[in-house]
C-alpha cells in the first residue's frame, strides 16, 4: 500500500494551525460568499421589479431550499471527514474508495429526497404560511430548482473531497465559477428573457451544474481520488457513511426547521416583515461568509490530525478557529452598523422591512460569534467520531434554543422580538456546544486507541458470485 507523505496529502499535520485555519477558511469563504452574493443579487434584481410579493416568495422558497442545501452539505461533511481521516492515517486507497462511495450515496439519496419534495411543494408552502401571489411565485421558483438537488449534492461532496486533501484553491474555484455564471445569467433570464423569478431559478440550476463539473474535475483529473464503483465495497462502507451522513443531515436539517419557525412567526406580522427577513437572510451569508466557511474549512484540519493522533494540534485548531471567528464577527458587525441605512436604501425596503434590517445591524450581528462556535463545534463532532453530538446540539438550538425564545420575543416586541429571541437562543446553545467540543477532544486524547473505531475493517461478502477479497482495500 502506498503511504501518503505530508506533501502528498496530509498537509495539516505540520505547520501552524492558525495559518491552516486562516488559509482554508479564507478560500472557502471566497467561494461561499460568491454564491451568497449571487443570492443577494437575485434579491436586488427581483426588487427592481417593484413587487413586494416577489421578495416574500424568495423568503418562503429560501426556507425550503435551505433543507435541500443543508442535506447536500451533509455529503460534503461526510466525504471530508472520511477522506481526511484516511489521509491522516496515510491510506490513500481508503480515501479514494470513500470518495467514490460517498458520491454514490449522495446521488441516490438526493434523487429520492428531491422527488418527494417536488410533489409536496404546495404543502410545505402552506406550512410556512405562504398565501396568494407570494405562494404562487415561490412554487414556480421551487418547481424549477428542486430537481437540481442531485447536482448540488455531487458538487458539495466534490468540494468536501478537495478540502479534505487540502486543496482549498480548487474547492474555491468550483464555487466561484458557479457564482460568476449565476451572476451573468441572472439579468439575462430575469430581464432579457422576461422570466422573472423563474429566470432566477434557471440561472441557479445552471450555476449548480458548473460547480459540480469544476469540482469533479479536481477530484478526478487532478487528485485521481475516484475508484471504479464496486457495489460490495459500497455496501461495506455504507455503515461508515451513514454514521456521519445520518447525524450530519439531521444536524443541518435542524437549522432550517428553526428558521422555518422564525419565518412562520414573522408571517403573522405581514409580507413586509417576511420581506425584511428575506433581505437579512441574504445579507447574513455575504457578511459572515468567513463564519459559515469555518465548519467545512476546519473539519479537514481536525480530521487529518485526528487520523494522525495529534490531539494537541486538534485542540489548538479549535482555539485558533474561535479566535479567528471572534475577530471576523466584530469587524463585520461594525461595518454593518455603519452601513445599515445604505442597505435599506439599496433594497428599497419598506418601513417594516427597514425596521428589522436596522435592528439586526445595530443589536444582533455580534451574536454570530456563537453561531461560529456552533460551526467549530460541529467540525469537531463530525471529524472525531461524535457526529450524533452535532445532531443533539443543533436540534436543541432549533427547538428549545429557538421556539420559546422566539415566541416570547414576538409577544414582547413584535417582529424585532422574533429576531432577538433567535439570537439569544444561539448564544446559549453555541456556548454549550463548543465546551462539549473541547471535552470530546480531551476524551479522545486520553483513550487507549482513539481511532480504533474509525479504522477500516476487512469485508468478505458471503454471496458466492462476489470475489472473495478484501473489498476495503
Amino acid at each position: 500500500m502506498r503511504k501518503i507523505s505530508d506533501s502528498d496529502g496530509a498537509k495539516f499535520v505540520t505547520g501552524s494551525p492558525m495559518k491552516h485555519v486562516t488559509v482554508m477558511t479564507s478560500a472557502a469563504a471566497v467561494g461561499l460568499m460568491t454564491l451568497f452574493v449571487v443570492d443577494l443579487v437575485d434579491m436586488f434584481f427581483l426588487s427592481l421589479l417593484g413587487e413586494v410579493a416577489l421578495a416574500a416568495a424568495v423568503g418562503y422558497a429560501g426556507s425550503i431550499l435551505f433543507f435541500t442545501t443543508s442535506i447536500s452539505i451533509a455529503f460534503a461533511i461526510t466525504s471530508g471527514a472520511l477522506v481526511s481521516r484516511s489521509i491522516g492515517r496515510q491510506r490513500r486507497e481508503d480515501a479514494s474508495r470513500y470518495a467514490t462511495n460517498v458520491l454514490a450515496f449522495g446521488v441516490c439519496f438526493a434523487f429520492v429526497f428531491s422527488l418527494l419534495l417536488w410533489f409536496n411543494i404546495p404543502l410545505f408552502l402552506d406550512l410556512l404560511g405562504a398565501t396568494g401571489r407570494a405562494k404562487l411565485l415561490a412554487q414556480q421558483y421551487l418547481q424549477i430548482i428542486v430537481p437540481s438537488m442531485m447536482v448540488l449534492g455531487i458538487a458539495m461532496a466534490g468540494t468536501g473531497i478537495l478540502r479534505a486533501v487540502g486543496d482549498a484553491k480548487r474547492s474555491m474555484y468550483a464555487t466561484v465559477s458557479g457564482g460568476l455564471v449565476n451572476a451573468v445569467l441572472d439579468p439575462i433570464f430575469i430581464f432579457g428573457l422576461d422570466l422573472g423569478i423563474q429566470g432566477a431559478a434557471i440561472a441557479s440550476v445552471i450555476a449548480r451544474v458548473v460547480v459540480m463539473l469544476v469540482a469533479l474535475n479536481g477530484v478526478v483529473r487532478v487528485h485521481n481520488l475516484l475508484d471504479r464503483f464496486s457495489f460490495p465495497a459500497f455496501i461495506a462502507d455504507l455503515k461508515d457513511i451513514i454514521r456521519i451522513a445520518g447525524p450530519a443531515m439531521l444536524t443541518n436539517v435542524a437549522t432550517p426547521i428553526g428558521n422555518a419557525y422564525v419565518m412562520i412567526s414573522l408571517a403573522k406580522f405581514g409580507d413586509g416583515a417576511v420581506a425584511g427577513m428575506s433581505i437579512i437572510g441574504r445579507i447574513i451569508p455575504v457578511a459572515f461568509g468567513m463564519v459559515f466557511a469555518l465548519s467545512g474549512a476546519v473539519g479537514p484540519i481536525i480530521g487529518q490530525n485526528f487520523g494522525a493522533q495529534k490531539f494537541d494540534r486538534v485542540r489548538e485548531t479549535l482555539k485558533d478557529a474561535l479566535l479567528f471567528c471572534t475577530g471576523v464577527v466584530v469587524a463585520v458587525s461594525l461595518l454593518l452598523y455603519f452601513l445599515q441605512n445604505q442597505i435599506v436604501s439599496v433594497f428599497s425596503a419598506g418601513e417594516e422591512a427597514a425596521e428589522l434590517i436596522q435592528f439586526f445591524c445595530t443589536w444582533l450581528s455580534l451574536s454570530f460569534i456563537f453561531n461560529g462556535s456552533m460551526f467549530v463545534a460541529n467540525a469537531a463532532f463530525n471529524n472525531l467520531g461524535y457526529a450524533h453530538y452535532a445532531t443533539i446540539y443543533n436540534v436543541a438550538k432549533a427547538t428549545i434554543g429557538t421556539i420559546p425564545f422566539v415566541y416570547v420575543g414576538a409577544l414582547l416586541a413584535g417582529a424585532p422580538g422574533v429576531l432577538a429571541g433567535q439570537a439569544i437562543g444561539s448564544v446559549c446553545v453555541g456556548t454549550m456546544a463548543i465546551l462539549a467540543g473541547f471535552k470530546i477532544v480531551n476524551r479522545c486524547a486520553k483513550a487507549d486507541k482513539p481511532t480504533e473505531m474509525l479504522k477500516p475493517k476487512p469485508f468478505n461478502p458471503k454471496v458466492p458470485n462476489w470475489p472473495q477479497t478484501d473489498a476495503r482495500g
